[in-house]
């Protein structure tokens, strides 16, 4: 890594030739100036940075995918692992300053001129004002202005200094550039899928504008979002993320995801982006970004897609990067305002219901994006989620039947949660159980779950008490607990909860 000499920034933000600052690159702002940016090269050598897995470990884990049997990926590990791949880029760091320890979560997003609309502000407004000060301190912002366009790059920073002083000065938000002699040949590529000259050259550039960003972000944090310059943001965010990261503790994964569109709400450990930089520009111009992305994942043998809902991030973009068209897509699981998410502790989900191919009973309860899906249930048919360990329950939901809601709802079933798990032929099942209701169209959403409940349950059963036709779709299971050590107060059933619970019944018959 080398620094430059600094260049000043004038107070609108361009910057100013001739002179020099002679200033360290931590240097305070200047009283002369709104603050001082420094413009930095830094020129990345993939040697630099060593990964976690070795060598053996990562050919170990090709080649129990099967993706990965091939000769074909089977190279591409060794052109990630070594230098065999040329790849050195200086950055011109045109705002803000590099933190001397890593943060927890960098936010990074690549932005260019487009034809019509801009968004970029008002993402980067959205990031800050939905985060409250304690969540900023563990997050570092990195905007990556991509466009060839020097002109614009020049007002687009001057812009974003004049809205976001504050987060610069703080070390919050980052401005980088990367200049045109590092890209590669951006014309006359291969026109895979039959796509348009415009159209490949779009993709192609896209993916080596976010394999640099990769790569320069790969020291600032433990781990790395990647969003796009056209979205909003969910509020407190970045809380809900650390939790689900450290739900997942005890899992493998390489890509979690905050969104099912594109390549927004992608998050990865730091320490892989410096070979997901390498696999983007290898691949640059075989196909779009978030179509590689999954064959990254294959690669280091994630099969699964592994999704937070609700969705943490929306497009809100209403024309498109490539060409102004009109993009109205979006997420129809973002929540705004999400408040507490369901934190599902570590469980074995069983049924005796006869599953329908791969829609496994785990699929309602874990965090892979699918579903579970059986056929015909008889009644006394069961679908039970056992905790690895106790826990109080607080909130509990249970949601049945196709997206529309018009099928596979599971019409009769009766909802119990239970203690003192013991072994028994068909698994882990519970020795004794409480009623909660019945569920009411196929859904069923209940708080106080501890009402009458003196300590921690392990287990969640739904039976079925009527005998259906219609096969069964169970959406999602969402458990929310407490610390198991935390006392439970013992709250009597009172006449309301009685009432509550007949008129479900009434209702349900």
């Amino acid at each position: 890594m080398s620094w430059q000499r600094i260049r000043p920034v004038s107070e609108g933000g361009a910057l100013l030739s001739g002179g020099d600052a002679g200033a360290s690159a931590f240097s305070q702002p200047s009283p002369s100036a709104r603050f001082t940016v420094f413009y930095v090269a830094i020129s990345h050598y993939s040697s630099h940075q060593k990964i976690e897995l070795s060598g053996p470990q990562l050919l170990a884990r090709a080649i129990a995918s099967q993706h990965a049997t091939s000769a074909r990926a089977l190279q591409v590990f060794q052109d990630l692992q070594n230098d065999s791949v040329p790849f050195n880029v200086s950055y011109s760091l045109l705002a803000g300053s590099l933190a001397q320890t890593q943060k927890y979560l960098a936010v990074g997003l690549s932005s260019i001129k487009r034809k019509r609309g801009s968004y970029l502000l008002d993402t980067l407004k959205s990031i800050f004002s939905q985060s409250s000060e304690e969540e900023l301190k563990e997050i570092v912002v990195v905007v990556f202005l991509a466009d060839f366009n020097m002109e614009w790059n020049e007002q687009t920073l001057s812009e974003i200094s004049a809205h976001f002083t504050v987060p610069i000065l703080k070390g919050q938000l980052l401005v980088i550039h990367a200049p045109q002699k590092y890209y590669p040949p951006l014309e006359g590529l291969k026109r895979n899928f039959n796509d348009s000259p415009d159209r490949v050259r779009f993709r192609s550039k896209q993916n080596v504008d976010y394999a640099f960003l990769f790569r320069f972000s790969a020291d600032l944090s433990q781990y790395f979002i990647m969003i796009e310059d056209d979205v909003i943001c969910a509020k407190n965010f970045f809380t809900a993320i650390k939790k689900f990261i450290q739900a997942q503790a005890q899992s493998y994964w390489v890509t979690l995801e905050f969104s099912k569109l594109g390549y927004i709400g992608k998050l990865y450990h730091s320490n892989n982006l410096p070979q997901l930089a390498k696999f983007l520009f290898l691949f640059y111009q075989e196909m779009p970004c978030d179509w590689l992305l999954n064959h990254f994942n294959m690669l280091l043998t994630q099969k699964d897609t592994i999704r937070f809902k609700p969705s943490l991030f929306q497009h809100a973009g209403l024309y498109s990067s490539f060409g102004g068209t009109i993009n109205r897509l979006k997420d129809n699981d973002f929540d705004e305002n999400p408040g507490n998410v369901a934190n599902n502790p570590p469980a074995v989900v069983l049924t005796d219901m006869v599953t329908f191919e791969k829609h496994t009973p785990e699929n309602a309860y874990s965090n892979v994006d699918g579903y579970f899906w059986g056929k015909s249930p008889a009644m006394g048919n069961h679908f039970t989620v056992v905790l690895h360990e106790p826990a109080v329950f607080t909130r509990i939901m249970i949601v049945t039947g196709s997206n529309d809601g018009k099928k596979d709802l599971l019409g009769a079933a009766e909802v119990e949660v239970g203690q003192n798990p013991v072994k028994t032929t068909e698994g882990t099942q519970c020795s004794k159980y409480f009623k909660l209701g019945p569920l009411v169209k196929g859904q069923f959403n209940r708080k106080n779950i501890q009402e009458g409940i003196s300590s921690s349950l392990s287990c969640l059963k739904i039976t079925v008490t009527k005998k259906q036709e219609d096969w069964v779709i169970i959406q999602k299971i969402s458990i929310w607990t407490r610390n198991k050590n935390q006392e439970v107060q013992r709250i009597p059933f009172t006449v309301k909860r009685w009432l509550s619970y007949f008129i479900g019944q009434l209702i349900h018959s």
